[in-house]
């Protein structure tokens, strides 16, 4: 549970450089990216109700024990590489497939980007505040927050992140 969230906050912010209206993309150099988050999770996350009502009493009990062990871990870092496009820099990753969401660009400028977006889904509502930074072309700094909150669970993460630019080619994808 804890990596797809980390990995739902990681794409978000990867491709945040991405969004679409009213924006002009970040002035940084496309190719292969070296990004580091840094994490930190308080509370749990909502689970909505269709997805317990399935579940056995072992089974809840398991992901409950899950869930207060994710909350009360020490921030998290995690380092991984992304090819950025010039497709990507241009184009709208946020809206696809997110027909729950609502993204406010704040401000976007060739050095800064903020943004808010809500998502509301089976009585469950997730809000993040993003705030990019391109210090140069080879390199950009972000911090957020998202809250979730929904039945009787509320969560939060902050987070951190900085990228440097590695190259200009990217490895080729294995299939």
């Amino acid at each position: 549970m804890r990596t797809m969230l980390l990995f739902s906050v990681m794409c978000l912010v990867a491709y945040a450089v991405l969004a679409g209206d009213d924006f002009q993309p970040l002035n940084v150099k496309t190719g292969l990216w070296e990004i580091t988050t840094t994490t930190a999770v308080g509370g749990a996350p909502s689970i909505p109700p269709g997805a317990l009502a399935g579940m056995n009493p072992d089974q809840r009990a398991k992901l409950e024990s899950a869930l207060k062990g994710m909350a009360s871990a020490a921030p998290k870092a995690r380092t991984y590489q992304q090819c950025i496009t010039k497709e990507q820099l241009n184009r709208d990753a946020f809206s696809e497939g997110r027909n729950s969401c609502t993204r406010t660009i704040l401000k976007s400028t060739g050095s800064r980007m903020e943004f808010r977006e809500v998502c509301k889904s089976e009585g469950m509502q997730t809000e993040m505040l993003m705030q990019i930074e391109a210090l140069t072309p080879e390199n950009v700094h972000g911090s957020g927050h998202v809250a979730s909150a929904g039945g009787n669970s509320a969560m939060n993460v902050s987070m951190d992140f900085t990228a440097k630019w590695l190259g200009a080619s990217c490895p080729e994808k294995k299939q």
